[in-house]
């Protein structure tokens, strides 16, 4: 009675493992939500597809080696829990099987640092920004995000910067190539939307760069009236710091706001305007 009793158990866990990849309630491969893909937020940049496809190829390894795992597991509580009047053999090990359950993660190691090289030099390698301009600064500090735009004279550190505190404001219409600090200890700069995330390292200037697919943008963004009268689309996502950096650590959040090409401009304008009126020096 255990015996069935245990394999019973084994066997429902198996079921609700499996369950949990396919059920839309509980993450993973079941019908798209609204506004999700998996567990993941629907992607709007160029190259959220090929860190997806990662994504992919390890969940369904997972799976796969879930399932034969419990199978094997399965079989074997089933059939070496019943009774026998046999003396049990001893047995040092088989090397076969050593080296079968040392390749096979081996190959699927290679396999996932293969299927990934191409994306990450594409998003990470220096080649990917070559020759673009640095339009911004991000700037981490407990607990906040600071933003940075060079003014007029396309200068950082001159009087006609440009601040935005929590509102990371970036145009859609190209390559948006911005660098990456921190001023006291280690933060990270998660936008899961843009699949975009790196630590923020003191001492350190890190290059990166978002683009937004204009396609995806569309579909998601939403009208708003400029100053002047015309209309623009914007897009606002979430913006996390992904890396224990003290206490206040669960409320450094901010926003990436995503604007067609005239509402950004606008928005620049804005921003100079304010400067103005603030009492700083023309």
């Amino acid at each position: 009675m255990m015996r069935l009793i245990v394999t019973a158990l084994f066997t429902a866990l198996l079921v609700l493992g499996v369950w949990t990849f396919f059920d839309s309630t509980t993450f993973l491969l079941g019908p798209e939500r609204a506004g999700y893909r998996w567990w993941w937020p629907t992607d709007v940049s160029t190259y959220g597809g090929g860190i997806d496809l990662l994504f992919v190829v390890i969940g369904v390894m997972i799976l796969v080696f879930f399932v034969l795992t419990y199978v094997v597991l399965i079989g074997a509580v089933f059939g070496a829990s019943r009774k026998s009047e046999e003396k049990a053999a001893f047995t040092h090990g088989n090397h076969k099987l050593e080296l079968l359950w040392t390749a096979v993660p081996a190959v699927l190691l290679l396999i996932i640092a293969f299927s990934q090289m191409q994306t990450w030099a594409a998003i990470k390698f220096r080649g990917a920004i070559a020759g673009e301009e640095i339009r911004a600064e991000a700037i981490a500090e407990q607990f906040d995000w600071r933003f940075r735009y060079p003014g007029t004279d396309g200068v950082f550190g001159t009087v006609d910067d440009i601040h935005s505190a929590t509102d990371f404001v970036v145009p859609v219409d190209d390559k948006f190539v911005f660098h990456l600090r921190s001023n006291d200890v280690l933060h990270s700069f998660f936008v899961p939307k843009l699949r975009l995330k790196q630590d923020a390292v003191p001492g350190m200037t890190i290059p990166m760069w978002l683009e937004v697919d204009p396609d995806r943008f569309a579909r998601e963004a939403q009208a708003i009236e400029l100053a002047d009268g015309s209309e623009g689309r914007e897009l606002v996502v979430d913006l996390i710091c992904a890396e224990l950096c003290g206490w206040g650590h669960y409320k450094m959040a901010g926003r990436v706001r995503m604007l067609s090409k005239n509402a950004f401009e606008a928005w620049m304008a804005e921003q100079e305007a304010l400067r103005f009126d603030n009492g700083e020096p023309e």
